[in-house]
């Protein structure tokens, strides 16, 4: 992963949502995202949105290929070339999208997912064109090197030893994966395995680049301060003419079985500080109807310091430092993950039995109004800023399209929160959040295992 840059706006648009209670409002008072949709001969698809708003222009490239389409035995591909992309082509030199951006006020940065690899750029408006050939062309004629390769492979090792192996729960989270699937290809990190990296060839690298990067498996989105009338020639000059390979994109097909009983694990760690412990239930993929509701119980759990886990694990029993929940939905069944991250001493079985407790909760007893009320409006003060920004709402259309299955689920995000009901909540927590569909999670200091001679009691 290169730099991040996420737009942390205020909630001003946001007030005039919630200044009435959700329930009393007819209808969700926020603009729609209005674009244009359109695919190329090559089959490259495009949304365009206009909005004269700020003088800048956000350009977004989203690909179809995350960590899921890591050929076997070679973990971290889709993460190696959000590096490799920016390391030059036939007609640029590495980090001239730098360049391009950073010199005229504007930034550029990538991501890679489970599923998808994103690339994106805001500059003023009138470096459109200048930014769409750049895309193009690195789409075209990417510097695919052994001198590259060797250079962004290390890096890419050395982010794995920063993230996962030096912090402290780092290996935490490669652990919710890998032990809570058994055969789909999430189980195995985005960010890749350093052993199977330092196995892999050139070749082998530019046959995945051969293979995913392609026209007929890239998004292209543009929002900002343009006329599509001078924006779609551009587009169709400079991406118009990029082959594409006449081989289908390879799309995993791999069915995690249904988990029948509940899995445990314990993991010790040399650099852990304090115990941890996760719960991981495995979920429906982002399109599911029951997405919404999944996204109103995980913040009823553990948005915030008035939240369910907060109160119990944190406040009243002084279990935990910390507590977190995570719909992770994906573009595939994806997972539903509590944690905590315990006190000194305190006892991995009793911090798991809360969080069974407040689960089973609500469980039995429907969500009271009011906390229901409350959840959903933090979830759509949240959906509100995620759309101010022109590259936020760029970034809305990439994840609706490739996540979702449809651009058009970015307008109707905000209604499916209002219409969840307690009783969907119910349902969901029910269906979902069983053990025998949980995988479980202690996670201690290295002191606390057996048979070192330094264990530690928790009580």
């Amino acid at each position: 992963m290169r730099r991040i840059f996420f737009s942390l706006a205020t909630l001003a648009l946001a007030s005039a949502v919630l200044s009435t209670p959700l329930a009393a409002q007819p209808s969700i008072p926020l603009p729609p995202v209005r674009f244009s949709d359109r695919t190329l001969a090559n089959g490259l698809r495009v949304l365009l949105v206009e909005d004269h708003s700020s003088p800048t222009v956000a350009i977004q490239v989203g690909y179809g290929v995350g960590g899921k389409d890591d050929p076997p035995g070679r973990s971290g591909f889709a993460h190696l070339f959000e590096h490799l992309m920016f390391k030059g082509t036939a007609n640029t030199k590495p980090e001239t999208f730098d360049r391009l951006t950073e010199d005229v006020g504007g930034f550029n940065n990538a991501f890679t997912t489970e599923d998808i690899t994103n690339y994106y750029e805001v500059v003023p408006s009138n470096y459109l064109e200048t930014l769409l050939w750049a895309e193009a062309d690195r789409l075209r004629s990417l510097n695919v090197d052994e001198a590259n390769f060797q250079t962004e492979r290390k890096v890419v090792i050395g982010e794995y030893d920063q993230r996962i192996l030096a912090s402290p729960y780092g290996m935490l989270f490669e652990l919710i994966d890998e032990r809570s699937y058994t055969r789909h290809p999430y189980r195995r990190g985005v960010i890749g395995n350093p052993t199977q990296l330092n196995a892999a060839s050139l070749d082998d690298v530019r046959q995945f680049h051969r293979t995913y990067y392609q026209p007929n498996n890239a998004l292209l989105v543009v929002v900002g301060d343009f006329d599509p009338i001078q924006a779609n020639p551009w587009i169709d000059k400079y991406f118009g003419s990029v082959p594409k390979d006449s081989r289908p994109i390879p799309r995993v097909t791999t069915v995690e079985p249904p988990q029948k009983s509940e899995q445990r694990t314990t993991y010790y760690g040399a650099n852990v500080p304090l115990p941890a412990v996760a719960q991981v239930y495995h979920v429906p993929a982002r399109s599911s109807p029951d997405a919404p509701a999944l996204q109103v119980l995980e913040n009823l759990l553990a948005e915030g310091e008035s939240s369910r886990l907060y109160r119990t694990l944190v406040y009243d029993r002084q279990v935990a430092s910390a507590v977190s929940a995570n719909a992770d939905l994906r573009q595939q069944p994806g997972l539903f993950v509590v944690y905590a991250i315990l006190n000194a001493a305190k006892s991995p079985s009793e911090a798991q039995a809360l969080l069974t407790g407040e689960i089973s909760k609500l469980q039995n007893t429907p969500v009271a109004a009011a906390e229901l009320e409350k959840a959903k409006t933090q979830l759509i003060s949240e959906l509100v800023r995620g759309r101010e920004q022109a590259n936020d709402r760029a970034l809305e259309l990439v994840q609706a399209t490739w996540i979702e299955g449809d651009p058009n689920r970015v307008n109707t995000a905000l209604s499916d929160i209002e219409k969840v009901s307690a009783a969907d909540v119910q349902r969901v927590a029910r269906q979902y959040l069983v053990s025998t569909n949980a995988t479980l999670i202690d996670y201690l200091p290295k002191a606390l295992q057996p048979g070192t001679g330094k264990e530690k009691k928790t009580k």
